[in-house]
């Protein structure tokens, strides 16, 4: 990650640096947390513009997770591991707990980075109240 400008900086502490990338015709945000102590990173909700997001990754392997009740979707691009909820993601020496909330789509998860503020929501939470709910094998 450090070939990132430092405009896409969103938030950091000591350990966690979170930098945010804005991506497609809705303007989805997508998300780098990176620990600080080993420079290893992890992107959230890789929407759009997919060869800018590879770029991103380019110097450093990567793998795709999704939910079960998600990967039918993405049976057509592919994926490589398939995320539980309550699984802990390891990231150098950063934790993100994965929290199952179908709601945007039936496998819909956030991320809490153990010991900050951040819960990442992606689009079952927007700034004032839901997020996309109205998609075919929503709940709610």
């Amino acid at each position: 990650m450090g070939s990132m400008a430092t405009d896409t900086l969103h938030w950091s502490n000591a350990d966690v640096e979170v930098h945010k990338v804005v991506v497609g015709p809705v303007d989805n945000n997508v998300f780098v947390v990176r620990c600080r102590a080993s420079g290893e990173s992890v992107m959230i909700d890789a929407a759009n513009e997919h060869e800018l997001l590879l770029d991103l990754c380019r110097e450093a392997g990567y793998e795709v997770g999704v939910t079960a009740a998600d990967a039918p979707m993405l049976s057509d691009v592919g994926y490589d591991v398939l995320l539980d909820d309550a699984e802990v993601i390891e990231v150098g020496r950063l934790r993100l707990h994965a929290i199952h909330n179908p709601g945007h789509t039936p496998g819909s998860i956030s991320f809490h980075v153990e010991g900050t503020p951040l819960l990442f929501t992606g689009d079952t939470l927007f700034p004032g109240g839901p997020g996309a709910t109205k998609y075919p094998g929503h709940r709610g």
